[in-house]
C-alpha cells in the first residue's frame, strides 16, 4: 500500500525530525517527504499502518498532515 499526504514541514531539519520520529513507530515503512513539492508531500509505503495513524503522528510533532486526494 501507498499513501501519499499533504503537509505543512517545509525545512530539512523538520522533515528529518518526522520521518525519525515515524520510523521508531513503523519501522517496515519506507517514507520521504518532499520538500521541493508544492504540498510537501509525505509518501508511505508499507502493509501495515492505516492513514490515521500516520496523520495523528505527525500533527503530534506539530505539523499539518492530511491525506492527498488524487
Amino acid at each position: 500500500m501507498i499513501e501519499i499526504f499533504k503537509t505543512n514541514i517545509a525545512e530539512k531539519h523538520w522533515a528529518m525530525a518526522v520521518i525519525n520520529q515515524l520510523e521508531k513507530e513503523f519501522p517496515q515503512l519506507r517514507m520521504n517527504i518532499d520538500l521541493h513539492d508544492c504540498d510537501k508531500v509525505l509518501r508511505v509505503e508499507g502493509a501495515c499502518f492505516t492513514c490515521d495513524e500516520i496523520i495523528h503522528l505527525v500533527s503530534n510533532c506539530g505539523f499539518h498532515c492530511s491525506l492527498l486526494e488524487g
